[in-house]
């Protein structure tokens, strides 16, 4: 169980269950971090708003904020987050040495790896600033680097959170739904 509690579903106003509705079918994010976060319904509703507008909708493609977010789950070994997958995003199981070590990998194209270089840097920093931002500006739009920049800033910081809190997952039913969606294989109970 996490270190701050799950707050019930029947504490939940109408906005708050069907968003934890969504999340128990679509995956990501899961019922469980979205069930602690209801302790402050603003900050509940203002984190669903925003995940929304920069990771399952916006300009840039979907799968490649799902790589991204997959890269964060690795390079700050959260394991709840690691074992979620967006259920829309299509990719196909990356091996963690693949994903760590993306610039020399065959499974990722060039705008993918560039994807994947902001998302480093974004976490960890970057030396060569001017290469970075040339290969960026090669392969993404202004739009795109700052939904993907504000994207991967929000994941870097509320997975390192989760990883605090000790979330696990299939701790949190919401009736009637099979919460496995999202899950990585071999996860589900």
């Amino acid at each position: 169980m996490p270190r701050i509690s799950y707050v019930p579903m029947s504490e939940m106003d109408e906005v708050m269950r069907a968003e934890m509705e969504r999340c128990a079918r679509d995956g990501t994010p899961r019922p469980e971090s979205s069930a602690v976060r209801a302790h402050a319904p603003e900050v509940f509703k203002t984190f669903t708003e925003y995940w929304h507008a920069t990771f399952r909708t916006g300009e840039l493609d979907h799968a490649v904020k799902e790589l991204c977010r997959l890269y964060i789950t690795r390079t700050t070994n959260c394991q709840f987050c690691g074992n979620q997958r967006s259920s829309t995003a299509g990719l196909p199981e990356y091996a963690d040495d693949d994903l760590l070590n993306f610039e020399s990998s065959a499974s990722y194209d060039d705008r993918q790896k560039a994807a994947l270089a902001y998302a480093q840097a974004i976490a960890w920093g970057e030396q060569d600033l001017d290469g970075l931002w040339s290969r960026l500006h090669q392969h993404f739009d202004e739009r795109e680097l700052v939904e993907l920049g504000c994207f991967v800033a929000l994941t870097f910081g509320q997975q390192s959170w989760i990883r605090l809190l000790g979330i696990g997952h299939q701790e949190y039913d919401v009736d009637g739904i099979d919460s496995t969606a999202g899950l990585a294989e071999g996860v589900a109970r």
